[in-house]
Order: C-alpha cells, then structure tokens, then sequence
C-alpha cells in the first residue's frame, strides 16, 4: 500500500509543523489534524492558514482539510471577595496576581467590579481590549493579563447597568481568549447579591479567597461572602486580614487603629487556613494610585504580597488533593 502521508513531508517546513498530529493524501484530497494547544486566535489562524498554503503547493493536492484540536487547559479560577467594600480587595487582588506571576504562574485577573472597576488604575494601564472572532483578547500588565469592565466604558462614566446587563458583560470577561493562563483571580463586586450569584455560578471558582478589616462590621459581611461560597460549593482557601496595621513613617511607632487579630481567630474557628495580615500602607496606597503595584518591585510590602501568594498556592494543592 502507498504511504498516503509520504508526499505531506513538505509541511515539516512549516514554523510550528511538529503540531501536526496526523496526515493523509487520499484522491487529491490532503487531511490534516493539528494540534493548537494553547495558542491564541490569531495564532490558530496563522497556523492553519500557512499549513493550507504550504499544503496546496504540493504536487498532486488539490484541497486541503484541516481539524484543528486542543486539549482542555488546565486553569484555575479563584473569587476574591469582601462581604463589603472598602477593605482593600480589589489592590489585593492586583497585588496576589503578580505576585503568583513572579512565583512562576501564567496569571490573568478579571475586574468584576461593576460598581467600581479599579483594575485599570491599579495596573496603570487605559489600554482597551480588542476582539478576534467576536472574544476579548486580554490587556497585559505588569507580568499578568486582566480585563476589566472598566475597560468597556469612558473614564469616569457610571455603569447605569441592570443585572442581565451587567452579567452578560461579565460572561465576555470570562469567555474571553485567555491563552495559556494557569490562574485567574476574580475580583469580585462587594456584597453578595444577585450579580456575585450568577457570577460565581458562570466562573465555577476552584475556591475563593475573603478579604476583611479587623473591624467586626467588616467581619460580619465577610461571614456573609463566606456563607455565599458555602452555598455554592465553592471552598474558602483562606482569609486575609487588611488594615491591619499602621506604622507612623516619623516615629516608626506602629498602632492597630481598626484592631488586629480577629480575621485569623475566624479563619481558627471555622476551620480554613489564615493567609496573612497586611499592613495599613501609605506606601501601598501612594503606589497603586500611580499604578505600580507594590508586588512588583521590591521591600516589605513586595515581599509580604510574596507570602501570601505562596500560601495561596498551597491552599490550592490542599484543595486539590
């Protein structure tokens, strides 16, 4: 019997041609099963377009048939919320996904929040987002890929948005061309209303992680965040505590001006791991108003946001086991 696949050899010529996975020649008629894990739209496109061409330069092809395949990526989606706002989420959120991409993770982030989307900002980036075959194509930053629904609207415009329209913006977010992406943080709106529930519902969240103050009314909507995952089944991978702390930059003397403690006695007792407690930070707030994370250089700050990355990561293997 001939060898139907001898005449392709020319496609070894081809830039990515060891994704071909099979081929035959049969009646004129080249077939080609390719393998385009892990590359983008435009990629795939290019791929399949040069291997059409390459293919119809072959004597005796005169079509050509090409399947393109992939493999399900591997990713994990992980909700950070707050029961409330103003306890710092969204910068954390900023913060922990650099930091997972400088411990080695290919890390995306998407801004949820509908009623404040502060991504742009924190990432220092207005560049809007462009689309391939009707999916968002993620904004790079600082080491991570985000999308934000800041990025859908003018500055300073309001999201007048009722909930299908809000959650059909969403679901383009999170169907958006994410690539080789292993981690996408969520940064979720604060409360748990409708738009979290269906949110969460779409995401399916391998786990969540919960941001609070040390105040008990920020812990008291924390419960609230923490009694939606349950609901959902979608597990706690720990708390964090924000505020924490504050150090007078003229005396060096530290004070707890929302108190200290509690967020970590709450992880104790229902029984999730405590990631961390962050410090009230002038040099965080100075940072990501310029939008330059503090995770993306170097000191304290950098390396307290590096800790809490790797705990994150070992939750993640715990839940996983």
């Amino acid at each position: 019997m001939a060898d139907t696949a001898a005449p392709l050899a020319e496609l070894d010529k081809v830039a990515d041609a060891g994704r071909i996975r099979s081929r035959k020649l049969d009646g004129g008629i080249a077939t080609l099963v390719v393998d385009v894990t892990g590359l983008g739209d435009q990629d795939r496109s290019a791929l399949e377009r040069s291997l059409r061409s390459a293919a119809l330069g072959i004597a005796g092809v005169s079509e050509v048939r090409i399947a393109l395949t992939a493999a399900q990526q591997s990713r994990t989606i992980v909700a950070v919320g707050s029961g409330k706002g103003g306890v710092g989420k969204s910068t954390l959120t900023t913060n922990l996904a650099i930091a997972l991409a400088r411990a080695g993770k290919r890390v995306g982030v998407i801004d949820a929040d509908i009623y404040g989307p502060s991504q742009p900002t924190l990432l220092g980036s207005e560049e809007k987002p462009r689309a391939e075959n009707d999916r968002l194509i993620p904004v790079a930053a600082h080491g991570i890929r985000f999308l934000s629904l800041g990025q859908l609207v003018g500055a300073g415009q309001a999201l007048a948005w009722r909930g299908p329209m809000a959650t059909g913006a969403l679901s383009r977010l999170i169907e958006a061309d994410w690539g080789d992406c292993e981690i996408i943080l969520v940064d979720l709106p604060p409360g748990t209303g409708d738009v979290q529930l269906t949110l969460l519902q779409k995401a399916r969240p391998a786990g969540a992680v919960v941001v609070s103050t040390p105040q008990d009314l920020s812990l008291i909507d924390a419960r609230r965040a923490i009694d939606l995952f349950g609901k959902l089944n979608v597990p706690v991978l720990g708390l964090v505590e924000n505020m924490a702390s504050y150090v007078c930059p003229h005396c060096g003397e530290s004070s707890d001006p929302f108190g200290t403690g509690s967020v970590e006695r709450e992880a104790a007792a229902i029984g999730v791991p405590f990631l961390g407690r962050l410090p009230l930070s002038r040099a965080i707030r100075a940072a990501s108003d310029e939008g330059v994370p503090p995770a993306s250089g170097t000191g304290s700050e950098s390396d307290a946001f590096a800790e809490l990355a790797g705990k994150l990561l070992t939750a993640l293997d715990t839940a996983a086991a």
